[in-house]
């Protein structure tokens, strides 16, 4: 769907401050400090570089390394290193991918759900201070936006970048074979 001039200049002149709210969010889920918090407030011990490839694990596990490394902004051998003491902590198994068994997935163990599980208490407390002044209607239009927002990032990488040429080729690939199928 193709937008009107005056749609696009509001978001030209609008986009510095989204883009400012957003730096702000995300320095707040990277600040040490409140992992730090959040830890102390789930009543866990673990290392605070831990924490963050715990909980990806619990939400998107099985997963693979250089998939977390990806998701974290961190080196794969970095990453690696830290699954592996995750792993000394009882708290993730890493076993070989049945679809490639040059691969191993990383999956939270029964005493690492306990974790996040405790991880997840404690940010629902902080999100039901944090919104007790919102109205409902406020709340659900901020979960649509998000959820609007991160599939429009995932789905829209920089113009003229590769990554933007490989979903290109992949979307036109698909549309292809949608095509041959249905001819």
């Amino acid at each position: 769907m193709s937008r009107q001039p005056s749609y696009n200049g509001h978001i030209r002149k609008s986009l510095p401050e989204l883009h400012r709210s957003v730096l702000d969010i995300v320095s707040i889920f990277n600040s040490p400090e409140r992992d730090a918090a959040m830890l102390e407030s789930a009543g866990l011990t673990i290392e605070r570089a831990l924490f963050p490839l715990l909980v990806l694990v619990a939400k998107y596990g099985p997963t693979g390394v250089v998939d977390l490394a990806s998701r974290v902004g961190r080196d794969h051998t970095t990453v690696s290193r830290q699954v592996a003491r995750l792993e000394e902590l009882g708290l993730v198994d890493r076993n070989v991918n049945l679809g490639n068994h040059r691969m191993r997935q990383v999956s939270v163990t029964t005493q690492g759900k306990v974790a996040t599980e405790a991880v997840d208490a404690a940010r629902e407390r902080l999100a039901l201070k944090m919104f007790r002044d919102w109205s409902r209607s406020d709340y659900d239009q901020l979960l649509r936006l998000t959820r609007m927002l991160a599939d429009g990032l995932y789905e829209t990488p920089a113009p003229g970048s590769r990554l933007a040429e490989q979903i290109g080729r992949s979307a036109r690939s698909a549309q292809s074979n949608h095509d041959s199928v249905k001819g």
